[in-house]
């Protein structure tokens, strides 16, 4: 069973300056919810129960806004709204649920997984990323039916623009196993449209094992000088490893750039 999820939040989120010169872009709100309660309530639906948050100090407002029971306690007891005890029970409950490790020089997202690996129990475990907003279908619930019936890792894919390929992890597909789900003999971190073997592209989510590990201790740094998580993926699916690309029916909404940002919130705002 796959019970912990992952969720990288150490990056700066440059793409959204100048909100993020002073706010966390996870935090900013999208129709009023932040962001990363839309993640945090993908994993409750999806039975996560242990969801390892990795920051930098440079995000420690992510933290704080989990960890300030002293406001609450005092506003409650001064304005007994019920709106504010709603919302304090609801960030209760997700605050039971999270640990919380440090990545504090940016080193790609495969240095942010590896620096949960002390946290991981079981042969599986999912990932997150926080950009990447899956509407009206639960992506993750999914995800872990997949892995169930093929017994495998599972990413999810998407076709993209064959102009966009150099921004996203590309697969080679192998064997279809029904209308949604193929077998992956490769996947490459940021193509070039010429080298680029499909549009097929790796959207946020994951389920990875825990063998991966092993794999990012040893690995050298890739493009842009960062440890990719696609490049430990490579390594494992070369020596047999299977990994099955799930095409989800859910709606994507890119929360990482200002254009996306503000669409997204148009489009939560009319579910």
């Amino acid at each position: 069973m796959i019970k912990q999820a992952i969720i990288p939040l150490a990056g700066l989120g440059t793409r959204l300056l100048p909100l993020t010169s002073v706010f966390a872009k996870e935090l900013l709100p999208i129709n009023g919810k932040p962001g990363i309660e839309y993640i945090l309530d993908e994993c409750i639906e999806a039975g996560i129960k242990d969801v390892i948050f990795i920051i930098s100090q440079k995000k420690i407002m992510i933290k704080n806004y989990f960890f300030n029971d002293s406001f609450y306690k005092k506003i409650i007891k001064k304005k007994k709204d019920p709106r504010i005890v709603k919302e304090y029970k609801k960030i209760l409950k997700y605050k039971k649920m999270i640990k919380f490790v440090y990545q504090n020089k940016p080193l790609g997202t495969g240095d942010a997984v590896l620096k949960t690996k002390k946290f991981i129990k079981n042969k599986f475990f999912l990932m997150l990323l926080p950009d990447d907003l899956i509407i009206k279908q639960n992506c993750s619930k999914s995800m872990i039916k997949v892995h169930k019936r093929f017994n495998s890792s599972v990413m999810a894919s998407m076709n993209v623009n064959k102009k966009t390929v150099s921004r996203w992890g590309i697969y080679k597909l192998g064997k279809k196993l029904d209308k949604r789900n193929y077998f992956i003999k490769d996947v490459i971190e940021k193509p070039s449209i010429k080298t680029a073997p499909s549009n097929k592209a790796v959207i946020g989510r994951y389920i990875l094992p825990k063998n991966i590990f092993s794999k990012l201790i040893k690995q050298k740094p890739g493009k842009g000088g960062e440890i990719h998580i696609t490049d430990a993926i490579q390594s494992l699916i070369k020596e047999k490893n299977r990994f099955v690309a799930h095409n989800f029916s859910g709606k994507y909404l890119d929360c990482g750039s200002m254009h996306g940002y503000i669409k997204s919130t148009l489009e939560i705002s009319k579910l």
